[in-house]
Order: structure tokens, then sequence, then C-alpha cells
């Protein structure tokens, strides 16, 4: 993991905050005039210290990442006190195992695969692709202390 010697938070906080968080993942792109921010579900494949997501074949965030594979991210809550990860990643895309990151992805979120959006999302897998995520680098805040 390039975690920032400044990071808030130790290698294994960030990992544990990562992996415990259902947050949505904020991921800008750019490779027009101006840059494109989407929100994704993701996992966080710890060992290798990558972020794992899926998106539709025809989103912007898969057009961008094609054309560019360079990104920034960020994992953080909207209420305080502020903290979370944040970085820049080199991105991976994939048509390979979408089912199988999808079915691992969407209970993270849903608690299940069983509700209607996520038999929706399964049932287009042939159109996602897998999005992987390799940090550069990585960083956290925490204003947990100031904002008490």
């Amino acid at each position: 993991m390039n975690l920032n010697k400044s990071s808030a938070w130790s290698e294994s906080e960030v990992c544990s905050f990562l992996a415990s968080s259902t947050i949505p993942m904020r991921v800008a792109t750019n490779t027009g005039s101006y840059p494109t921010l989407c929100s994704v579900w993701y996992a966080f494949d710890e060992p290798q210290g990558d972020f794992i997501c899926v998106s539709h074949e025809n989103s912007q965030l898969v057009s961008d990442l094609l054309a560019n594979q360079k990104c920034s991210f960020e994992i953080a809550p909207n209420d305080p006190p502020y903290c979370g990860v944040r970085g820049k990643a080199m991105a991976t895309l994939s048509k390979d195992y979408a089912l199988e990151t999808l079915s691992a992805v969407i209970p993270r979120y849903l608690g299940d695969t069983e509700s209607r959006l996520a038999k929706w999302l399964i049932g287009r897998s042939d159109e996602e692709y897998v999005i992987r995520l390799r940090p550069v680098q990585l960083t956290s805040w925490d204003y947990s202390e100031r904002m008490s």
C-alpha cells in the first residue's frame, strides 16, 4: 500500500475502514475539458490493496477509464466528524468475472442478491466491466478530535 507518510491513519486502520465501509467510492476521471465524478459500489481486495467495482459498458466511467487509466478516488462519509481515504490510482478494465464480482459487491450494499435491484444488476452482468483500481498514492484524514 502506498500510504502517504502524513496519513492520519496507519495502514491497518486504513484497511479496516475500507473493508468495513459501505460508503460508495467517488471516482474522478478526466478525458475532456471537464473532469467526471462518479459514485460506485466497491469491494476492497486487502491482500492486493486494490479496489474492485463494476460499471456498465455504456457508462461514462468506463468510457473515460478506457481512454485514460488514471483516476482519483475518495471514500468518506458525508456527516461529521469528517474522515476518510482518498488517493490516485491506475485502472484496469475487464469483462471477465463480472457476474462473480457483482455477486460479491452487491451484498455489501444491499445485504443479499435477492432484491429487484440486485437481480436486475446481475441479469445484465454480460454488459458490465470489472474495474480494478490499483492505488499509486493513498492517504487518510480524520477530523474527529478537532470537531469534538
